[in-house]
């Protein structure tokens, strides 16, 4: 592609990414940055966790954004008794016109361009295994048959971190395959007035702004967006600052991780900064993009030590000492 048609490129998929936001945050009020960061997921090719209580509105923001960019969108509503096929599908017996029997497969709910894998931490490891291959790898094998998902394939999937009874928690193999944990919060003030006041929209429609001809593109350029090696490095430090066996590890990590991130977590860094600098029009990652985003791709990525809660305070200031050695060292 050339100089002068990528630039072009460029600030189309910048002025839809700054228009579905806005259609997004004026849905979902008072979620600017959960907003943001579904997207830069979208864009980079990457899936995400959404952790929040109850009604704070984590289904109803992976929808929006499927009818937004005009994908197939699917919900899965884990439960304890799920098993793997009532997901990736299953072969049932049929009879031809001819009198011929035979096996044939018969897709899943999985088989989508958007899925929703609703309170995942509630199925059995079997079944939330069933996730892994198609993540990675964008297929589904059942009964020694490959199966090509369609293109583009996207999970969010939610988790209620008030509420563990009866859950399973996440392996850390699976939780890795999340490019972003997204933190959904009780909204300020003013956006929690303005969001009791609006009146219950019933089967709202929203015109699509991104085709999928556009995110495919979206997600070819972002790919191409060039990082410096200073950042790369910078990146590369943080990642060794969060094993406490590494001797640039400080002492908040080595009192409450574990664990370090792996480095796939730094891959994950990288690629949704590509997408926030191409989102604001821009062919280069600046340190700005790593500052917005090193959290949401690390915090689920480290293992916390005994007596420190995952997710929780102790975690949080232990990454924060990490960033801050890595910039030093």
């Amino acid at each position: 592609m050339k100089p002068q048609e990528t630039e072009q490129l460029c600030a189309q998929i910048a002025a839809a990414g700054r228009q579905l936001q806005a259609v997004l945050k004026q849905r979902i009020l008072g979620q600017d940055t959960a907003v943001e960061q579904i997207c830069l997921a979208l864009l980079s090719g990457g899936h995400v966790l959404i952790e929040g209580a109850p009604g704070l509105g984590k289904t109803s923001l992976v929808q929006a954004l499927a009818k937004a960019v005009d994908l197939s969108f699917r919900r899965v509503q884990f439960t304890p008794d799920l098993m793997p096929a009532d997901i990736l599908g299953a072969r049932v017996l049929e009879t031809t016109v001819d009198g011929q029997r035979g096996f044939r497969f018969l897709p899943g709910p999985i088989f989508t361009h958007v899925l929703l894998a609703d309170e995942l931490n509630r199925a059995t490891p079997r079944t939330q295994a069933a996730l892994l291959e198609a993540m990675a790898e964008g297929q589904v094998t059942s009964f020694g048959e490959t199966h090509r998902l369609p293109e583009p394939f996207f999970v969010a999937a939610t988790q209620n971190p008030i509420e563990m009874e009866g859950t399973y928690p996440l392996p850390e193999a699976q939780l890795d395959r999340f490019q972003l944990q997204i933190e959904i919060r009780m909204p300020s003030l003013d956006a929690l007035s303005a969001l009791l006041e609006r009146a219950p929209a019933e089967n709202e429609t929203l015109t699509p702004i991104f085709t999928k001809e556009l995110l495919m593109q979206a997600r070819q350029l972002v790919r191409e967006v060039p990082v410096s090696f200073e950042l790369i490095a910078l990146v590369a430090r943080v990642l060794l600052a969060t094993h406490p066996a590494d001797a640039s590890s400080g002492p908040l990590v080595r009192r409450h991780l574990r664990h370090g991130a792996s480095p796939r977590g730094g891959l994950a860094i990288l690629a949704a900064a590509r997408a926030r600098a191409l989102l604001r029009g821009r062919m280069h990652v600046t340190r700005e993009d790593l500052d917005a985003l090193w959290h949401p791709a690390l915090a689920h990525r480290v293992v916390a030590a005994f007596g420190a809660a995952p997710g929780g305070d102790a975690v949080r200031t232990a990454l924060q000492e990490a960033w801050q050695r890595g910039q030093r060292i």
